[in-house]
C-alpha cells in the first residue's frame, strides 16, 4: 500500500510545491496515512484544509484501503 500512496502523493506534489511547501509520507497502517507537510505548508493556516480537502480524497479516490490522513 505504501507504494500506491507515494504514486498518488506524486499527483498532489506539484500544486503543493507551486506554494512553496511539499509532503512527507511517515507512515501507512491499517488504512491511517500519516503525513508531514513541509515548507511553506508546514506552517500555513490552509493546512488541515489541504490535507483533508485535497490529499485526502486524492489518496482516497486512488489508493483502495485509504480511510484517513493525518498530519503529524
Amino acid at each position: 500500500m505504501r507504494e500506491k500512496v507515494e504514486a498518488a502523493l506524486k499527483q498532489v506534489r506539484p500544486m503543493l510545491l507551486a506554494d512553496g511547501g511539499d509532503v512527507q509520507l511517515i507512515d501507512v497502517k491499517d488504512g491511517v496515512v500519516k503525513l508531514k507537510l513541509i515548507g511553506a505548508c508546514g506552517g500555513c493556516p490552509m493546512a488541515t484544509m489541504t490535507l483533508k480537502g485535497s490529499i485526502e480524497r486524492v489518496l482516497k479516490e486512488k489508493v483502495p484501503g485509504v480511510k484517513e490522513v493525518v498530519a503529524v
